[in-house]
């Protein structure tokens, strides 16, 4: 599949596009109650809603994007462990295949950067 290597750096920043977007609306699900997600009820939540909804939105459009996207895939381990971990061991058992995919996607995010399009120059 060798032809797909020359849209790498467009499926790259469509994906970077796509994530911070996701993670924008999970942050608005947990600050305003929007989009069928539960509102935050506690601090804890609240922190975590800001941190997905900036952070997913500075992703989105390639602004501070290495730290965004660090401190968005931290918050997601954090979730993991808090939320899920402690369900079962694999993520499929304890329902934080979510939580990891967002981690780790994150986390690739932060070491590649902006790439060709965004506010940051890589």
């Amino acid at each position: 599949m060798k032809f797909l290597s020359k849209y790498e750096t467009h499926a790259y920043v469509l994906m970077r596009l796509i994530f911070g977007f996701l993670m924008t609306c999970h942050g608005a699900a947990k600050l305003f109650g929007v989009l069928g997600g539960p509102k935050a009820d506690n601090t804890l939540m609240w922190v975590a809603g800001a941190l997905e909804f900036a952070g997913g939105l500075l992703v989105a459009i390639g602004f501070q994007t290495r730290l965004a996207a660090f401190l968005v895939s931290g918050e997601m381990a954090v979730g993991y462990f808090m939320a899920h971990a402690g369900r079962g061991f694999f993520p499929i058992q304890n329902k934080g295949e979510l939580a990891v995919a967002y981690c780790f996607a994150f986390l690739y995010i932060a070491t590649r950067g902006v790439g060709s399009w965004g506010i940051d120059k890589n």
